[in-house]
């Protein structure tokens, strides 16, 4: 930031030693250290402080993107119908073709355990629910 090399750097440390002294240069140092840090601490609270701003404007500019682009979609689509509409009986057929009834459901029946003193265990459940491919894991027993 500075571009300072190391000959200035050794030139500046060979001023202070002269013009502080040796015995106040650990005082002068420390001063200069916490000086150094709330300048640190100033400029990183102006840095958070500018990429909130930043952050804030491009969330605006964002939703409104989203909004523009929900009202192209709204305009380019029509309107579904109301929900009144859609559960009245009609005799239009290209409704009836559009919304088949579900009259069934294609899943596995499950059947209940015939031996009580295992309807209750986790194992024996587990094994039924387990899809095929996957490994089982085994567990010892807890202790007594």
């Amino acid at each position: 930031m500075f571009d300072i090399g190391a000959s200035e750097l050794l030139m500046i440390v060979i001023v202070a030693v002269v013009v502080i002294g040796p015995k106040d240069m650990p005082l002068a140092m420390r001063t200069a250290g916490r000086w150094i840090g709330k300048m640190r601490k100033i400029s990183g609270h102006f840095r958070s402080g500018i990429d909130a701003m930043v952050r804030e404007a491009e969330l605006e500019e964002m939703e409104r993107k989203w909004r523009e682009q929900n009202e192209a979609i709204m305009k380019a689509n029509p309107v579904l119908p109301d929900l009144d509409q859609m559960s009245a009986p009609t005799d239009s057929p290209k409704l009836a073709e559009s919304h088949p009834a579900v009259d069934t459901v294609d899943a596995p029946a499950v059947q209940p355990e015939a031996n009580p003193q295992t309807a209750g265990s986790g194992a024996a459940r587990s094994a039924e629910a387990k899809p095929s491919g996957q490994a089982e894991l085994h567990l010892p027993p807890p202790p007594p």
